[in-house]
């Protein structure tokens, strides 16, 4: 193994999430009166914490969100996940190769610790991550694409950050990545392979991603 960790984030990478935030994002932005449509909250938010859409929305209407909009999204998205949400294909094959081969892994996500552990029980990834496996930018200053997030989760795993890979599926996130000076691994399920410039790699299944990893 070429790396001392890899680091995943967890929206689209892990669990097949974004498709089901993104749309629910896009209609209850709409409801507010912002219109968005599904590919304006792939472009705009796909990879982010909440803070940057309260950001965006303020910058471009002058208009604040409300203050409960955090609450709402993530109960509307919570009860989706809990119908729809799966696994991505594979990603429990790499795990168990990652676990049987004693590489190091953990998760560092934009999203709250809760959206994460909502999203891994639902779907049964949290077989594989203990509380000690979990980074939220909830943890740390600045969201992606800081490189605050993937530092932190370095340093908590006590691995040096040219020792670590980042498996993500957003510009924000290989731009954090990049920023930390990390190798960083785009995964194209979702995003085109040029809105992932400056990744060290890319795939588009994860069954390609244990090859990269050697």
């Amino acid at each position: 193994m070429r790396y001392d960790l890899v680091i995943f984030d967890n929206d689209g990478v892990l669990v097949d999430s974004e498709p089901i935030s993104n749309r629910l994002l896009a209609a209850y932005l709409t409801e507010l009166g912002h219109p968005t449509s599904y590919e304006d909250s792939i472009r705009d938010y796909m990879g982010s914490a909440m803070h940057r859409i309260h950001d965006l929305v303020q910058e471009r209407t002058g208009r604040q969100l409300p203050p409960d909009f955090d609450d709402v999204f993530h109960a509307r998205v919570f009860a989706a996940f809990e119908r729809e949400l799966k696994p991505v294909p594979g990603v429990a094959d790499v795990l168990a190769q990652l676990t049987a081969d004693a590489v190091p892994y953990c998760v560092a996500s934009s999203g709250s610790h809760e959206r994460i552990r909502v999203g891994h029980r639902t779907t049964g990834l949290d077989r594989w991550f203990d509380e000690d496996r979990i980074f939220s930018s909830q943890d740390v200053g600045r969201g992606k694409p800081a490189p605050d997030l993937f530092l932190y989760a370095a340093e908590r795993m006590g691995v040096p950050p040219q020792r670590c890979v980042v498996i993500e599926d957003s510009p924000l996130g290989v731009q954090a990545a990049v920023a930390a000076g990390m190798d960083v691994y785009g995964f194209t399920a979702m995003t085109p392979p040029e809105r992932l410039a400056g990744a060290t790699q890319l795939f588009s299944e994860h069954r390609e991603l244990a090859d990269l990893l050697v």
